[in-house]
């Protein structure tokens, strides 16, 4: 039933680059700020929750900049990493993250720009226990 998801060999450094930056807003070395944030997200960004809710880029951007007032020593595990060309500079990652008992499937659109990768789009979707 899963597809088997292989990262072509031409991709292979580009999918090490995003991986670095994967889970989306959680790497202190590409940031905390806000304005880090803002720098690292397409001005069209937005996000499809757990929940299913739509989220604009200014509400995450503001929930990021609440969460930086208590941050949290959170383990997460990523795996199953895959990457796939979309358009020109333009990539899908997919993987599944670990948080504690949490497992959700997370996928993030990146744009490759001048200045550097900007996320355009991130979903996450919780794995049901069936």
């Amino acid at each position: 039933m899963e597809p088997h998801l292989v990262t072509a060999e031409n991709l292979l450094g580009i999918q090490e680059e995003l991986k670095r930056r994967e889970p989306l807003f959680h790497r202190e070395e590409f940031g905390s700020t806000r304005q880090d944030f803002e720098k690292m997200t397409a001005p069209e960004f937005w996000e499809v929750g757990a929940s299913g809710r739509r989220y604009s880029r200014d509400y995450v951007l503001t929930i990021l900049e609440s969460r930086l007032e208590t941050p949290g020593d959170d383990p997460w595990e990523v795996r199953d990493f895959h990457c796939s060309q979309i358009a020109a500079d333009n990539f899908l990652v997919t993987y599944t993250l670990l948080q504690g008992q949490r497992v959700t499937r997370r996928a993030t659109l990146w744009r490759r720009t001048a200045t550097g990768w900007q996320a355009v789009f991130h979903q996450g979707t919780i794995v049901s226990e069936d």
